[in-house]
């Protein structure tokens, strides 16, 4: 009996990939000698590959047209069992459709993003949990998998972590707190301002300093955290993905929203304290579930996009998240 061949679609971004994980795990230990193929956009190549849990990795960016042809000729030149799109969107949900795979399994119209989407599957999956990861399980399960989401370990290479130390080393940092004040727009993060006053207060209550993590386009907002820390002198740092793997397994605890780097980090198993507002963790939280997570109960869920910080954000005060962190980390009150 030959073993089933799977095409596994999820593009981006690197909070949703972390979020795939556990589900592709699940549909990994169902059918351990099972062919998985992941499509993902070059810049995740690393991250995918980090988890260990696919056989081949395929990149392709959907904006481009040359990209998207070679790839839907390479589907095209194989037979597969089963595509699960854990996008859902009509750009990952097109990609196993031109490229011939028979069955295509993903969400249905209760769940999916962007209408009209689940006209391109075979399988529309009626979720029944919460969670996105846990949604997640549940295509695995149309597929065959026998449990929806399993274990998984996120490997860091010696060489990146060896970089991070050095480079860390350079500025005299040891033990430290890593602060991720991105989170894709501003109406979802928590001010520079309060991170700048966390950090103050970690470097002088605790005596830890603190690296502030930024991606593109937060160039001006890591500056803005930095010039409110004071005396604290915090580091910033741009990593690509396996250096920001490397720097978020070392720390003490991750402090930041719903972002990418806060998911990463809970998947590499470093404690951390999400700061939420908007959105809901109930569906886009700490997983698995167990983290410190802050919300006002006066938040209200909404993925309206807004440049200015969500007023529930405002809320969650420094001293309210410090006390958080100290939890975390086990010391006393």
């Amino acid at each position: 009996m030959t073993e089933p061949r799977f095409v596994v679609v999820r593009l981006g971004s690197l909070g949703d990939i972390v979020h795939t994980f556990p589900a592709v795990a699940g549909l990994r230990q169902s059918f351990r000698n099972a062919e998985i193929v992941w499509l993902t956009h070059p810049r995740w190549l690393d991250l995918v590959r980090s988890s260990g849990l696919a056989t081949e990795i395929w990149p392709v960016d959907s904006r481009s047209l040359t990209s998207v042809r070679e790839l839907i000729g390479r589907l095209r030149a194989h037979d597969w069992d089963a595509a699960l799109d854990y996008q859902g969107l009509w750009k990952s949900a097109f990609l196993p459709f031109w490229g011939g795979v028979r069955k295509r399994i993903g969400f249905g119209p209760a769940t999916i993003r962007e209408f009209g989407v689940p006209i391109l599957y075979t399988d529309s999956v009626k979720c029944s949990t919460t969670h996105i990861a846990d949604q997640n399980g549940e295509l695995s399960l149309r597929a065959g998998a026998t449990q929806p989401v399993g274990p998984f370990v996120l490997q860091v290479r010696d060489a990146d972590a060896t970089r991070v130390r050095a480079d860390l080393a350079k500025e005299s940092l040891g033990r430290y707190v890593v602060l991720s004040p991105g989170g894709g727009w501003r109406s979802k993060c928590w001010p520079a301002e309060r991170f700048g006053a966390l950090c103050q207060k970690l470097r002088k209550e605790l005596d830890l300093p603190c690296v502030i993590n930024y991606g593109p386009g937060e160039e001006s907002l890591a500056k803005d955290v930095g010039a409110t820390s004071g005396d604290a002198r915090p580091v910033c740092y741009d990593g690509e993905t396996n250096t920001l793997q490397a720097l978020l397994r070392d720390a003490r605890c991750v402090v930041g929203g719903d972002t990418g780097p806060l998911h990463l980090a809970i998947a590499l198993g470093t404690p951390a304290v999400a700061l939420f507002g908007p959105t809901d963790p109930e569906r886009n939280g700490p997983y698995p579930r167990g983290e410190i997570v802050l919300r006002s109960p006066q938040a209200v869920t909404s993925h309206r996009r807004s440049d200015t910080t969500d007023p529930s954000l405002l809320e969650l005060s420094v001293d309210v998240v410090f006390a958080a962190v100290k939890q975390r980390l086990g010391l006393p009150a």
